[in-house]
């Protein structure tokens, strides 16, 4: 039986790890000839070696010379790009007002710069190969402020804001372009981060999901959803933002 992205060409930046890689393995198995972007060359091309098929690039979002590379490089080698995943991003920790201007520009960079370096590259291509899905990362911290998150909340937002702006200038191209949005994933990003988020909100991070959102999601979740946006079988859904938090966001206690 055929999978769901068979014989599309994908792109996943940010792939080597965390969402990205989970994405990357998914979109692998339904079928898809998947190019895993990312910043550690080595890491991509291993995450690639894991999955028939696939290739492991370098690149880094936040420079536009490499992004268009990035695209071109899919469409020449493999004929097409159906699918791109601006997933690459990364995220810190601390109050507004002790976070430097520095640190807020870097993380925007990654972040909104180059989900946008992505959108307006890979949404040409995937027009002139007759039609596809841009799927965007953004998060719930998008729709509700989370304390210590501010800079990655709001390049979040920002990221959805995008993504219904592109969706409606891409459609008559046939492009669609979503936007996902997980709640707390048990990724090495939360890891990183979690004793920072304990301490600094004074609460077991583990117990306040287990009543938010049932506990941590997994990234198998994310990369189903994902795989869903790429497909053929959400056709007549863009300019949305996809909710996967287990209700985290539809309750007010």
């Amino acid at each position: 039986m055929a999978g769901m992205l068979e014989g599309k060409v994908a792109v996943v930046t940010g792939g080597a790890q965390g969402l990205g890689r989970a994405v990357a393995v998914r979109y692998a198995a339904e079928g898809a000839t998947v190019v895993v972007s990312d910043l550690d060359a080595g890491a991509a091309e291993e995450t690639a070696r894991e999955m028939e098929g696939a290739e492991g690039v370098a690149c880094d979002v936040r420079r536009e010379a490499d992004v268009v590379e990035l695209v071109a490089g899919a469409v020449e080698r493999h004929g097409r790009l159906d699918v791109m995943v601006a997933n690459a991003g990364v995220s810190t920790v601390g109050p507004v007002a002790e976070t430097s201007l520095e640190d807020w520009r870097e993380l925007m960079s990654v972040n909104l710069d180059g989900v946008f370096l992505c959108v307006k590259h890979a949404g040409p291509a995937i027009a002139g190969s007759g039609g596809g899905a841009i799927v965007t990362m953004a998060s719930i911290t998008a729709m509700a402020g989370v304390p210590l998150l501010a800079p990655y909340a709001a390049s979040k937002a920002a990221v959805v804001s995008l993504t219904k702006t592109a969706a409606l200038e891409l459609r008559d191209q046939g492009v669609r372009v979503n936007a996902l949005c997980p709640g707390f994933i048990g990724t090495d990003m939360v890891a990183r981060h979690r004793a920072e988020l304990e301490q600094g909100l004074g609460i077991d991070l583990e117990e306040a999901l287990e009543h938010a959102q049932g506990g941590f999601g997994s990234e198998a979740d994310v990369a189903g959803v994902a795989a869903f946006l790429a497909s053929e079988r959400s056709s007549f859904s863009t300019g949305s933002a996809f909710v996967v938090d287990g209700g985290a966001t539809a309750s007010l206690v």
